[in-house]
């Protein structure tokens, strides 16, 4: 026999957090102007089979608006990326491009 189905649509099982609020439907992360967003850009190679990737990290905003940033940011620097989980990912070292972007186009880099 199977259970009986969650009405909310929620997958939400328990949180050992006594602070955790749950988003409501209703709720949408804002994503702040540029020139209130506090980027950090540097180089990993970790987890990555040796590879060297340029990470930005701190975006604040809906992922889909990460999603566009990360393609501008491919594009001006002339590589391959992906963006996940509030970060960018560039390939290669692509620190003094992906900073020279960002500050052209009013964000603030850490």
């Amino acid at each position: 026999m199977m259970g009986k189905k969650n009405k909310s649509g929620s997958v939400f099982v328990f949180s050992t957090d006594p602070n955790f609020q749950m988003n409501e439907e209703g709720e949408e992360i804002l994503t702040l102007p540029p020139n209130e967003q506090r980027l950090k850009v540097s180089l990993e190679t970790k987890h990555r089979a040796g590879k060297t990737v340029t990470l930005v990290v701190g975006f604040v905003g809906k992922n889909d608006d990460l999603d566009d940033l990360a393609k501008k940011m491919r594009n001006a620097c002339g590589t391959g990326g992906s963006s996940k989980d509030g970060e960018i990912i560039l390939q290669g070292d692509q620190r003094e491009k992906a900073v020279a972007w960002l500050k052209k186009n009013g964000y603030q880099v850490k």
